[in-house]
């Protein structure tokens, strides 16, 4: 086996894992901050400083493509797709609980895995799905009592679920033509900013210094989050890496005991072993399932 296959694997699955701390982290400050700010004041300015940290890189970087992009079309689509995904999920952190939000991501792997044959030519193999289908039942360990019937809310939550797997798709079809982080966390916040600024006159609200740094933290971990999850689709196909991204269970369970008093059950910590369990499955048949390089001699 390829040590540089390996380091490969390995590597977008430890980019997999920070991701998921920074993502419930924004998912967090996200929740904390819908029920006084409107969607648009929250995506205007923590879009600007993302693209603000963007710009940075790229004069830091100094080299590579910077912000320019070839695959345009794909582009477009993560583009549209993330502004979709941005204000679905917002809308629905401020209508349903966290566990139920989170039920809708983890139709994610599945999704991925479904649309992972004809839009990337990359078919889970057998393995995989049942990984899939482990890291499913755990999600269901996670909420026993299942939804309690049909709202506002878990629309709002199907929908981020498809346009964010989309997005997710698309960023993979760019970093398999192209590598360009900084550009694929750039011109999807650009389009989010200029979609929300043309509502925000009508929603605007003073907003204070204490909550404009919950903003400036939600767009640090934002920013650091798109440009990890850029990388590892680079390295991860999206049917490993989506699964993988079910460890932000791991990361609320510990979020919501230090900063909410909230108490996992016996069901959830079997949930999350079971979805942790998957991630690494797929991982390790990953490993597996790539050519052996023979050294010449």
């Amino acid at each position: 086996m390829s040590r540089l296959a390996l380091s490969g694997t390995a590597l977008g699955a430890a980019l997999v894992v920070v991701f998921t701390g920074m993502m419930a982290a924004a998912d967090g400050i996200t929740k904390f901050i819908a029920g006084g700010y409107a969607a648009p004041q929250l995506f205007v300015l923590s879009s600007a400083l993302i693209m603000a940290f963007a710009l940075a890189g790229t004069r830091t970087n100094g080299q590579g493509p910077g912000l320019r992009i070839r695959s345009k079309k794909a582009m477009l689509a993560r583009s549209a797709l993330t502004v979709v995904a941005s204000v679905a999920f917002f809308q629905a952190f401020r209508l349903l609980p966290f566990a139920d939000v989170f039920l809708f991501i983890g139709l994610i792997p599945l999704i991925a895995a479904a649309l992972s044959g004809p839009v990337l030519n990359e078919s889970p193999r057998p393995a995989a799905w049942a990984a899939l289908g482990l890291g499913v039942g755990g999600i269901l360990f996670l909420m026993p009592g299942g939804l309690s019937g049909a709202q506002a809310g878990h629309a709002w939550a199907l929908l981020a679920a498809l346009s964010g797997c989309g997005s997710m798709l698309a960023a993979r079809v760019i970093a398999k033509a192209e590598r360009a982080p900084l550009a694929q966390v750039f011109w999807p916040n650009a389009a989010l900013m200029v979609t929300m600024a043309v509502a925000l006159p009508f929603v605007w609200k003073p907003m204070n210094l204490t909550d404009m740094g919950w903003v400036t933290a939600y767009a640090a971990a934002l920013f650091g989050a798109r440009y990890l999850v850029a990388e590892a689709l680079r390295l991860l196909p999206a049917y490993v890496a989506t699964p993988l991204m079910n460890l932000q269970f791991v990361w609320m369970v510990v979020i919501g005991f230090l900063f909410f008093n909230e108490i996992p059950t016996i069901g959830t910590w079997l949930g999350v072993l079971l979805v942790v369990g998957s991630g690494f499955w797929l991982v390790f048949e990953e490993q597996l399932a790539r050519p052996k390089v023979i050294p010449a001699e």
